[in-house]
Formats: structure tokens, C-alpha cells, sequence
């Protein structure tokens, strides 16, 4: 098969052509394979982060749980100690009163 030289030419330049798509296609493949890995390289960081902050919010939280109380001692009194708080504790809030009407606000 004999071909002339403007076919020669023609050929020629079709796989140049063909060769420089196919190079721009592995450069564009790389590209895209480095931007995928990017992408999951910060989508790992993200992750990473947001567990981190949920652990320290939970730390936090734990922080500021009041501690739990102590139920208060019931005091063992007989009736008759009983009876004699409550008349001493009315004896001192009557004397509070007294002195507070005695003394008049603003003299």
C-alpha cells in the first residue's frame, strides 16, 4: 500500500494528536486522583475533630454535673427536746421582732 504525501502528513499528525490527548488524559487522571485523595484526607480530619469535640463536650458535661448530695441526717430528738427548740426558736424570732419595731427605719 503505497500512500501519498499528503496522507503521510495526515497520519502523522492524527497520532500526534492522539498522543497528546491521551497524555492530557493521564495528567488529567492524576489530577483527579490527588484531588480525591485531598478530599478524603480532610474528610478524615473532619471526623477526627468532631470526635474529638464530642468527647470533650461529654467531659465538660460531666464536669458540670453537680456532685450527688448527701441526704440529710434526721436528727433522733424525744418530744420533749423537741417541744423546747421550738419554744427557744420563738422566743428568738419574738425578740428579732421586737427589736426591729423598736428601732424605726430612717431616724
Amino acid at each position: 500500500m503505497i500512500l501519498s504525501r499528503g496522507k503521510v502528513k495526515d497520519l502523522r499528525k492524527k497520532i500526534r494528536r492522539l498522543e497528546k490527548r491521551l497524555r492530557q488524559g493521564s495528567q488529567k487522571l492524576a489530577e483527579l486522583k490527588r484531588s480525591l485523595e485531598s478530599a478524603e484526607a480532610v474528610k478524615a480530619l473532619k471526623a477526627a475533630r468532631k470526635c474529638f469535640a464530642r468527647a470533650a463536650a461529654a467531659r465538660i458535661a460531666d464536669a458540670k454535673k453537680p456532685a450527688a448530695r448527701k441526704a440529710k441526717k434526721r436528727l433522733n430528738l424525744s418530744s420533749e427536746r423537741r417541744a423546747q427548740l421550738a419554744t427557744a426558736m420563738k422566743a428568738r424570732w419574738a425578740a428579732k421582732r421586737a427589736e426591729a419595731n423598736t428601732v424605726k427605719p430612717g431616724s
